[in-house]
């Protein structure tokens, strides 16, 4: 990955003093360190008329794929090949983006000692990416960085082979921005576009992810046209977090307007109010429909299978009605993440009798998982391939065989509906598929139908006239013949 920022200068103003804003002296050649290679800065030219510094990221394919991030945007497993052979070495993407940040940090924040005055002010700069991933072409490069203050925006497409002209451009473009701004703005609107052009990271998307997308989008991001694209693709379209994105920038640009603190406006906003008209987002009301049919049927011992960082775990364990819960999960750092969520370590004793985290996979039978009230597989299948489901289905309705099984998923019908999401994209991408209403209809009657349940389904979110809803829910309970052979 290859990116050069160059500036002109003259006598009084050389434009070596780049170097000072880098903090990266121009007369030597300087490597970092970086999680997945080496990052390098040199100068192929400095003087006091043009200085040129260059940012070379070395990116170790094979070491990528050991830290488990070098799968494609699908991650699908039987890929084995692209994990090797990939664009992470080659195309700006959020690695260079980290890369950045590690080098250029002091730059970032606008920080420079020897020369504040020169930091504070606009410089003439030129900012060339010869390769860049851009998922939606040339026209949204522009729509991102043309109103940011660039002069010139320049957009070559990369075609995919000089001698097959009529294969077409590729995804790739290289980009050239040239115009004066602040080099701490040009470097913060970089480390947050690369990532969101590419429309994907390298590592997982936490909750202080927003906390950087604001303090790298102070003073542009709030007003831009395409701020909820920016926001959704930033934070890999993880919706809570890019909501509370959406609403902090809201305060920052209302703020602006009036010429006031965001904290004034912050203080100012009628919270009964805000609260009303907030909606609910669809995690929560997916919680909301399980534990109503977990209600509904009367549960008191329940199974939380795929149970991830435990979010449905905690809601459950708030409900005395439910005496044991247990979460199930094939990952150990997910089970992590779970206890300290629970805060297990200083849970009361009474309460720490009630839950239980286990380590298994849903794929095998497990004479744990048996004599429950009911088990939830809270948006779980769609993680499997689909070979894995029919001993999935065994695992659960014909060994584990609780009184009643929960079954949420994706409606694939309804993405149109979700104006970021690129047509032909599943919602995550570890999902190896998503299932139209009929498909999921027909899959759960046949598992009804071999292992002695009935089903029937509910919709969960606005349940959209032509579409449906975003989440389709399947509960399965058990047959009255069923029951008297097991108590038999």
């Amino acid at each position: 990955m290859f990116l050069t920022i160059s500036t002109t200068g003259t006598p009084e103003r050389p434009a070596t003093d780049l170097g000072f804003l880098l903090h990266k002296h121009p007369e030597r050649a300087q490597a970092f360190s970086t999680s997945h290679g080496t990052a390098h800065v040199l100068y192929p030219e400095a003087s006091a008329e043009r200085c040129t510094a260059a940012l070379l990221l070395e990116v170790d394919p094979v070491a990528l794929v050991r830290r488990g991030k070098g799968k494609g945007r699908g991650g699908a497993p039987d890929a084995a090949l692209a994990q090797y052979v990939n664009d992470r070495p080659y195309a700006a993407s959020s690695l260079l983006a980290v890369a950045l940040a590690r080098v250029f940090k002091t730059a970032l924040h606008g920080v420079c000692q020897a020369m504040p005055e020169r930091a504070a002010a606009p410089l003439p700069l030129r900012i060339e990416v010869p390769a860049l991933p851009a998922r939606g072409g040339a026209g949204l490069v522009r729509a991102l960085f043309e109103p940011l203050g660039w002069s010139a925006v320049e957009v070559e497409p990369v075609a995919l082979d000089g001698e097959f002209p009529e294969w077409g451009d590729s995804r790739y473009v290289r980009l050239v921005l040239e115009g004066e701004l602040r080099l701490a703005d040009a470097l913060n609107q970089l480390y947050v576009l690369l990532p969101v052009l590419d429309d994907a990271k390298h590592y997982w998307v936490a909750p202080d992810e927003v906390d950087k997308l604001l303090r790298a989008g102070d003073g542009w991001l709030a007003g831009h046209p395409e701020r909820k694209l920016i926001t959704a693709r930033y934070l890999s379209r993880r919706w809570g977090l890019a909501r509370e994105a959406t609403e902090r920038l809201e305060l920052v640009r209302l703020a602006e307007a009036e010429g006031l603190d965001v904290e004034d406006v912050d203080n100012a906003v009628d919270e009964s109010t805000d609260t009303e008209e907030r909606p609910v987002p669809l995690a929560e009301q997916r919680r909301d429909a399980i534990l109503a049919a977990l209600d509904s049927a009367g549960a008191a011992r329940v199974l939380d299978l795929g149970c991830g960082q435990g979010q449905l775990v905690q809601a459950l364990l708030k409900d005395v009605r439910f005496t044991e819960i247990v979460g199930v999960d094939v990952s150990v750092r997910a089970l992590t993440v779970a206890a300290r969520r629970l805060r297990l370590d200083r849970m009361g004793e009474r309460q720490a009798a009630r839950v239980t985290l286990l380590q298994g996979s849903l794929a095998y039978t497990d004479k744990r998982l048996a004599g429950y009230d009911a088990a939830v597989l809270s948006e779980v299948i769609e993680h499997l391939d689909l070979p894995r489901l029919p001993a999935l289905a065994y695992a659960v309705f014909g060994a584990a065989r609780p009184r009643t099984v929960l079954v949420t998923t994706p409606n694939v019908e309804y993405n149109v509906r979700w104006e970021s999401l690129p047509a032909g994209h599943v919602r995550h991408g570890d999902h190896r598929f998503e299932w139209t209403r009929e498909e999921f209809r027909d899959w759960a009657a046949g598992v009804a139908g071999s292992y002695g349940y009935g089903v029937e389904f509910v919709p969960v979110g606005p349940d959209d006239p032509e579409v449906g809803s975003p989440t389709q829910m399947a509960v399965f309970t058990r047959t009255d013949e069923t029951l008297k052979e097991v108590t038999a």
